[in-house]
């Protein structure tokens, strides 16, 4: 496995990376479930717009985890904001199946460098509390809980 940077052709895989790995752990997902499918549109169809959302972004930074046979296997996005000192990392995924295996502590590693290398003093990374996973891996990877946040959300 190494990491190397996004590429176009990676757009449509890390999207269904996405969707597979964030089913249980989305609050689009915690929205459908109290409102139901909202402007004809489910869950995952809103979850592959962030990863449109993140490659638009300026500052952004996408990499990507791919196996030896050229199979992309996870991706980590991050945004760089040099005036502020911030890296956040919004999105990181790895295929069901593979996870447990080093490969998203990998992704972290290569964009924590990045933003060491950014001259960045702070990295931030969120999870909600039905992720076990997330809130597993960032602190071993150094992050601490500074704040919680409650999300909320009413039909219109």
């Amino acid at each position: 496995m190494y990491i190397r940077p996004f590429r176009e052709a990676d757009r449509d895989v890390i999207k269904a990376i996405t969707i597979e790995a964030f089913s249980g752990v989305s609050i689009d997902q915690n929205i459908e479930r109290k409102f139901g499918a909202v402007a004809g549109h489910d869950w995952r169809w809103r979850k592959a717009r962030h990863i449109d959302d993140d490659i638009a972004e300026p500052g952004a930074v996408i990499l990507v985890a791919e196996a030896d046979d050229a199979e992309v296997i996870g991706y980590i996005t991050g945004r760089v904001d040099r005036e502020a000192g911030v890296g956040f990392i919004p999105n990181m995924c790895v295929r069901s199946g593979l996870r447990g295996q080093g490969i998203g502590r990998k992704l972290i590693d290569a964009m924590l460098d990045i933003f060491r290398q950014s001259g960045l003093a702070v990295a931030r990374i969120e999870t909600l509390d039905q992720n076990p996973i997330g809130q597993h891996l960032y602190p071993a990877c150094g992050f601490v809980e500074v704040a919680r946040q409650i999300h909320f959300a009413t039909k219109l």
